[in-house]
This record gives structure tokens, C-alpha cells and sequence, in this order.
């Protein structure tokens, strides 16, 4: 059993979602994460050993990146292979019978459109036993606002690619903040760096998916 869930944390981070995928292109023909983790649970095996396995995958995948071993089409292949899944957990999460770690609220920021990195944080938080609401691309502060009062304990994550939206996340940042003073924010994208984050009063900075990942996990150790 435990080298079945080995191989499912080996398709993750392959980026193998299914037998139907053609990436990677040794595993074609293969199961992937979505039939094996099936297969697994159907068996019996231990839903919190599945997502651990598939959280040190992408950790992996992760450092990878790090090191440009990989770029950004794998971790896109990782965090789908990832969410094919959670899919398989989520009622397991419902459930209780696996604890997640918390809420995390993101999006883009009003007046950009772009998503790939938000999705690709949102994809790596989600793997890593977060509950994630992701509430798509040019969302206003009144809509992160909402999403905050319904899950008060979240964190929360701003995204943004264009220079010119920097003035619109700052502006986000500071409304949160005004309501909920006391709430964690991290911000991410290509035209921010940790100066730019601390003046604008976020909590803290992202430079990739895995440095949200170990944000998160830093916030809630110290919690």
C-alpha cells in the first residue's frame, strides 16, 4: 500500500494527471494521480497518507523550480496533477476525517486580468491541505471584503502582474486592512518585491508558489 501512495506522489510530481494524459511522455498509457488515488482510497488507505505524500511531492516540484530544473508548463502539469487529487479528498476534508490547515482567499486584483500565477499559488496552497477560495481575476476590495466576513479566520492572497495595478493592490490592501486589522495578507507578483509589499502594509511576500506555501506554513506555526 505505501508504494501505492509513492507512486501517486510520484505522478504529482511528473505532473501525470491521468491515464488519458500524454505528459510525461515514459508514463503515457499509465494511470496517473486521478486512477490511482482512486484505486487507493477504494482500498482502504489512509486519506491524511495520500495528501502527505502528494504535499512532499510538491514541495519537490517546488524546489525544482527553484533551481530551474523545471519551469512554469511542469508546476502547471504538478498542481493539475495535484488537483485531480484533492478532488478525491475534498470529502474527506468535509468530513473532518482530514484536517485542513485553514482558509486561503485569493485573487487578481482589480484591473488585471492575468491568472496563471494566481492559479498556480492557488493549485500549490490547495495541495498543501488548505481550503482555498479563489475568487478569479479584476476583483475589487469589496469582493475580497465579502469573501472575508464569511470566512473571518482566512488568509488572504493578492495577485498581480502589470506595474500599473500596483496602486489598485495598495489600495486593496489598505481597505482590508481598515476593516480587519489584524488579518494576514501576502501579495505576489511579477512588479512587487518585499519593500514594495511592506510599504503598501501586506504581511508578506511571495516570489513563486512555494515561497506562498512556506508563508503560509510559517504564519500558522507561529499562530
Amino acid at each position: 500500500m505505501n508504494e501505492l501512495v509513492e507512486t501517486i506522489g510520484r505522478c504529482v510530481e511528473r505532473g501525470k494527471i491521468n491515464k488519458a494524459s500524454p505528459f510525461p511522455g515514459d508514463m503515457k498509457g499509465l494511470d496517473g494521480a486521478d486512477e490511482l488515488t482512486h484505486q487507493a482510497l477504494e482500498a482502504g488507505t489512509d486519506a491524511e497518507a495520500i495528501l502527505q505524500a502528494c504535499i512532499a511531492a510538491m514541495v519537490r516540484i517546488g524546489e525544482k523550480f527553484g533551481r530551474n530544473e523545471v519551469f512554469v508548463p511542469e508546476m502547471l502539469m504538478a498542481a493539475k496533477a495535484m488537483k485531480a487529487v484533492t478532488e478525491h479528498l475534498k470529502p474527506f476534508f468535509q468530513s473532518g476525517s482530514v484536517q485542513a490547515k485553514g482558509t486561503f482567499i485569493i485573487g487578481t486584483v482589480a484591473g488585471d486580468l492575468h491568472d496563471i500565477g494566481k492559479n498556480l499559488v492557488s493549485m500549490f496552497v490547495e495541495g498543501n491541505g488548505w481550503n482555498v477560495v479563489d475568487l478569479g481575476v479584476d476583483v475589487k476590495p469589496e469582493k475580497f471584503i465579502d469573501a472575508i466576513r464569511k470566512q473571518p479566520k482566512c488568509v488572504v492572497g493578492l495577485s498581480a502582474l502589470l506595474t500599473t495595478t500596483i496602486v489598485s493592490m495598495s489600495k486593496t490592501v489598505q481597505e482590508i486592512r481598515a476593516l480587519f486589522p489584524s488579518i494576514n495578507i501576502v501579495v505576489g507578483g511579477a512588479p512587487l518585491t518585499m519593500e514594495i509589499a511592506k510599504e503598501m502594509g501586506a504581511n508578506g511576500y511571495a516570489r513563486d508558489p512555494q515561497g506562498a506555501v512556506r508563508w503560509l506554513a510559517a504564519i500558522r506555526e507561529a499562530s
